[in-house]
Parts: C-alpha cells; sequence; structure tokens
C-alpha cells in the first residue's frame, strides 16, 4: 500500500492497480457518474470499483503523472514538470477533455434540469498526463471528481480558462493579454461561441471557492482548515482581486485577440 501525495482534503493510498479513499459526501452521485462515463466508453476518468471492507472507495488507478498541489495551482517546487504538459497543446487537449464529458452527460438524468455536469475542481492537479510516445506529456484524464454537480457549462469553462493558463506562469501573474490569449485559445477548443461572460464567471467562481473554503473550516472541517492554515483563503482572494483589476484588458484580449 502507498499514500499518493497531494490529498489535502481525503487521504488517498494506491493498492496494486487500485485506488482507494474515504468516499465523497454524495457516494451514489460520484458512483453513477463514473459509471455512466464507462458505459460510454469514455477514458478519461477512473473506474468505479466498488467499495472495499474499510468502506472505501476502490477506483482504477490512472497511470501517468499529476503535478502535487500547491497553492498557486504549479507543481511543487521538488518536482520535475515533464515537457509539455502546460503547452498549448495540453491547454487544448485539457478544453477537448472537458467537452467529451459534458457533452456525454448534457440531456442525462446525471445533469438534472441544468446543461451538463460540471467537475467543479478541474485544475493541473486533478489532471493526469501521459507521455504520448515522443516525450512530450498531454492531458489524458480528470481525478476527483467528489464536487461534480449538474450545472451550466460555463462555470468548468471559467475554471480551465483560469487554473491550467495561471499555473504556467506561477508565481507571478501572467501579461493580461497573454491570459485573454490562452483563454480565448481554450474557448475555440472547448467550442464556446459566446464569451460575454467568462470573465465575470471566473470572478464568481474565485468568489465562491475561496468563501466556500472559509465556511467550511469555520464549521470545524478539518481538510479545509487545513487549506485555510496553507493560505487558501488569502490565495483566493488575490486571484479575484487580480481578475477585478485586469478585467477590462482580459476581456478586450479575449474578444479582439
Amino acid at each position: 500500500m502507498t499514500e499518493l501525495p497531494g490529498g489535502r482534503i481525503n487521504k488517498v493510498v494506491r493498492i496494486g492497480n487500485t485506488v482507494r479513499r474515504r468516499p465523497p459526501g454524495r457516494p451514489d452521485d460520484a458512483r453513477a457518474l463514473l459509471s455512466h462515463l464507462e458505459e460510454r466508453g469514455w477514458t478519461g476518468a477512473p473506474r468505479f470499483l466498488g467499495v472495499d471492507n474499510e468502506g472505501r472507495q476502490m477506483l482504477t488507478y490512472v497511470p501517468g503523472w499529476a503535478p502535487l498541489p500547491t497553492l498557486a495551482l504549479r507543481p511543487a517546487e521538488n518536482q520535475v514538470t515533464p515537457p509539455g504538459v502546460l503547452s498549448d497543446e495540453s491547454l487544448v487537449g485539457v478544453a477537448k477533455l472537458v467537452r467529451e464529458f459534458h457533452d456525454l452527460t448534457a440531456g442525462t438524468p446525471l445533469a438534472d434540469d441544468q446543461e451538463t455536469l460540471c467537475h467543479n475542481d478541474l485544475c493541473p492537479n486533478n489532471t493526469v498526463f501521459r507521455d504520448t510516445g515522443d516525450g512530450t506529456y498531454r492531458p489524458v484524464a480528470f481525478i476527483d471528481w467528489d464536487d461534480s454537480t449538474p450545472g451550466p457549462r460555463i462555470h468548468d469553462v471559467a475554471d480551465i480558462c483560469w487554473a491550467y493558463p495561471a499555473a504556467r506562469f506561477a508565481p507571478d501573474r501572467p501579461e493580461p493579454r497573454t491570459l485573454g490569449r490562452l483563454m480565448r485559445l481554450m474557448c475555440d477548443a472547448y467550442g464556446l461561441a459566446d464569451r460575454s461572460e467568462l470573465i465575470a464567471t471566473v470572478l464568481a467562481r474565485h468568489d465562491q471557492t475561496w468563501r466556500g473554503i472559509a465556511d467550511l473550516a469555520d464549521a470545524g472541517h478539518r481538510g479545509y482548515q487545513r487549506l485555510r492554515d496553507l493560505g487558501a483563503v488569502e490565495s483566493g482572494r488575490a486571484s479575484y482581486d487580480w481578475t477585478a483589476a485586469h478585467r477590462v484588458e482580459l476581456e478586450r484580449a479575449l474578444r479582439d485577440g
């Protein structure tokens, strides 16, 4: 048994070719989603294998490379990042993977009365990258589906348009025009035609994230208390403030190139 690094909310271990973790708050929802994606033949998520004798979820282990999480969403300093992980081509690959699972859940009971089912925590450390055969790494799967809920497509698109380009430049912020270009690249790859609400949604997601961490920490959730102690609330507020300060520039770059 090997404890997998990076789980700041939930302890995760690997046993053979399986991953074991405590079930999420809505275990039936997570099981239904992963089972649906498996039935549709989608390989971009782990397979649900059942529950072990300790009550832990058993999932297939997805081989590849995933960055350890940091508050800046960049790989940990002692990690060697494989080539191509945050290249333009990888950003395009992330957007296409998101579009695939959105399309697979849209119009199904999983989406309820919403557009689709959203992952709600898409970022590099919830992404598995794999060598394509020439030494460059590209995204192949998303993990940690615990927070998935029905919602509008733009929620996940806003998350990826911030988290992956931000990780590319962390700990510094990218020049707003550059970030706008990368956001546009990802929107093009996803096929999001109307980007008029994208930056507003990025801001709303920043605000929701840091407030959610603060509220859960105040309620006594140890994992979120750990995140707060690590500075996640301050980091989230800083991301909100930076995006708000450069909103006009980002929207112009997103719209005009």
